[in-house]
């Protein structure tokens, strides 16, 4: 067990010393042009033997090389089921790149700044966060349906929000009090994604900076992370937690209750035909026609909002019906395979991207973006549907 002392410097350095060791904490914000060079003077004032970066290797390429987005492949990624993962992604990207915009900054300056200064130094540094698809990943595993749709309107809304936020207030946001509050809030919000975005980072930071080489780390954080980080680097130092991240670097596997639950209601409402089936053909006719009409207007409407092609909109009204009684496919994969195939992207909305998700407008214009707003739109009114379909059958029967 190793002997820890930890100095909070000021509400964005802390200073720790672990025995021989010394690792100073820079706490930033990811659109602060002051983070950025507050970065730059640190490294150059204490001259650390390694410095670690609040990155990984495939966010680090694109800072480097700009949107990895840019190759992506729907038709790929609807058959692998991760429409909700890249949406989510999108969305967020697009709200830290509005805030950068809007202060004449860019996301992930600081990162910049602390890589430019260590290799004008030639000091050695890595990147010890966790690949950010695993990351969504686990957090999207980890919530249920309604947890999920709450994340999106949450991103979504954020998106496009019209609030201005100037550079004193984003500098005030880095202060412990209002960190805490923050993370508060998003706990009582959404316990599964505060745990896995915030938590489980703090350990896997944590625990590669406590690993990192040399007498003296510089460690360039979220000042989000420093509180829980500090925490954890405590317990490795007194050796009361395991140094290995196998268990948070991969995808939980899906319990068997959220194997189970998808089949439910499908199996509750067959039943329900059924039984209304056994009634006479009146009371089954009224059910089919609850049924075909509640899923497949509501999927409808959902493509309709994303202003999807005539064609997609006839789907989504004859396919929902159907996919909602078969957990193994959804009616966004069958609208945003179409939508794929009758509005295929072009070389510029590959390009205009970025640019073209910080606005409502631009995520009509892009067809990129148009296609998995075909998506999840037409998802959503078809999860709308299944419920109130399921109830008005429900009433039927009992009725």
């Amino acid at each position: 067990m190793g002997h820890i002392t930890v100095r909070n410097e000021s509400d964005t350095v802390n200073r720790i010393l672990l025995d021989d060791r010394e690792i100073v904490l820079i706490g930033t914000a990811h659109i602060s042009a002051e983070s950025a060079q507050q970065v730059r003077l640190a490294i150059e004032e204490e001259s650390p033997d390694h410095v670690s970066i609040e990155l990984d290797s495939g966010r680090f390429k694109t800072l480097e090389e700009g949107n990895s987005l840019k190759n992506m492949d729907l038709s790929k990624i609807f058959r692998e089921g991760k429409g909700f993962l890249v949406l989510a992604n999108l969305v967020l990207s697009s709200f830290q790149q509005k805030m950068g915009a809007e202060l004449g900054t860019k996301s992930g300056d600081e990162m910049r700044a602390a890589l430019e200064v260590a290799r004008e130094k030639g000091i050695p540094f890595s990147f010890d966060d966790r690949p950010i698809q695993t990351t969504l990943q686990r957090a999207w595993a980890k919530c249920n349906l309604w947890n999920k749709l709450k994340l999106l309107s949450v991103l979504i809304s954020s998106a496009f929000t019209n609030e201005k936020i100037s550079e004193e207030e984003l500098e005030e946001l880095k202060k412990s009090s209002a960190i805490e509050n923050m993370m508060g809030e998003l706990a009582d919000f959404l316990p599964p994604v505060k745990e896995v975005l915030i938590d489980e980072r703090d350990q896997y930071l944590a625990t590669n900076i406590f690993k990192s080489p040399g007498r003296k780390t510089l460690a360039v954080i979220g000042a989000g992370h420093a509180p829980g980080l500090i925490g954890w680097l405590e317990r490795l130092a007194e050796g009361s937690a395991s140094d290995s991240l196998e268990e948070i670097s991969s995808i939980p596997p899906k319990r068997a209750g959220a194997k189970i639950l998808p089949w439910v209601i499908p199996v509750i409402i067959l039943g329900l035909f059924v039984l209304g089936g056994l009634r006479g053909m009146d009371t089954l006719k009224s059910m089919g026609l609850a049924w075909i009409l509640g899923n497949g207007i509501c999927a409808a409407i959902g493509s309709l909002i994303a202003l999807a092609r005539p064609q997609t909109i006839l789907i989504s009204f004859i396919a929902a019906p159907i996919t909602s009684l078969n957990p193994t496919i959804g009616v966004g994969f069958v609208t945003g395979l179409l939508e794929y195939w009758f509005r295929k992207p072009k070389v510029r909305d590959l390009e205009n991207l970025s640019r073209d998700t910080g606005s409502l407008g631009g995520w009509y214009r892009n067809r990129v973006t148009r296609v998995l707003l075909v998506f999840f739109l037409s998802s959503l009114g078809s999860s709308i549907g299944t419920f109130w379909a399921g109830a008005r059958i429900a009433m039927i029967f009992a009725g």
